[in-house]
């Protein structure tokens, strides 16, 4: 298995590359949980990212879109993922 450090820097490449985030940002949280019965099968992240991709996308497929980009490290690298996909009309308040 991979450092968390390591997926992070994959999630971050694949986000810009696939999806062409224009905002990004990933959290590692995989020393919360420590010792927990699916600890031991990857990291937990929290993902934040805008992309012009999202406009008009619902949040189900915002999902679905970075699950697909990520398909090979949510197989071992990865055990846990919160995102928080916005488009860059809704960053602007």
């Amino acid at each position: 298995m991979m450092s968390t450090e390591a997926t992070k820097e994959k999630i971050l490449n694949r986000m810009k590359d696939v999806l062409l985030a224009t905002e990004l940002d990933v959290i590692d949280e995989s020393w919360k949980h420590a010792g927990h019965a699916g600890a031991g099968g990857g990291g937990h992240f929290i993902l934040h990212l805008v992309s012009e991709k999202f406009e008009g996308v619902s949040l189900l497929d915002r999902n679905r879109m970075v699950f697909d980009a990520l398909k090979e490290e949510m197989q071992a690298e990865i055990h846990a993922l919160v995102i928080k996909a916005k488009s860059p009309g809704e960053t602007q308040t």
